[in-house]
């Protein structure tokens, strides 16, 4: 998916908040949550993704989608990674 029509999926969707998060080369996250839903497209590097007991790896043009307050750990590839997020 491309940039602009993630966009307007987002804000079709309700995302009223739209920001870019880049995370460092092999950085990483403990267990978290939010107190929004996210939904986010990897515009470059991976990400992994680990809830419960299960890893799901996102790569540039994936699409992810976390519920509010989903616990979840995060980490990064030997790139880093860079992704739009809509939130709400």
């Amino acid at each position: 998916m491309e940039r602009d029509e993630f966009i307007d999926a987002l804000k079709r969707e309700g995302y009223a908040e739209i920001v870019t998060v880049t995370r460092d080369a092999n950085g990483a996250l403990d267990a978290h949550v939010h107190p929004f839903e996210a939904k986010a497209l990897i515009l470059h590097g991976e990400l992994t993704i680990r809830i419960g007991a299960t890893d799901h790896a996102y790569r540039a043009g994936d699409v992810f989608h976390l519920q509010a307050n989903e616990s979840h750990s995060e980490s990064y590839g030997a790139e880093g990674v860079q992704y739009l997020v809509g939130r709400k």
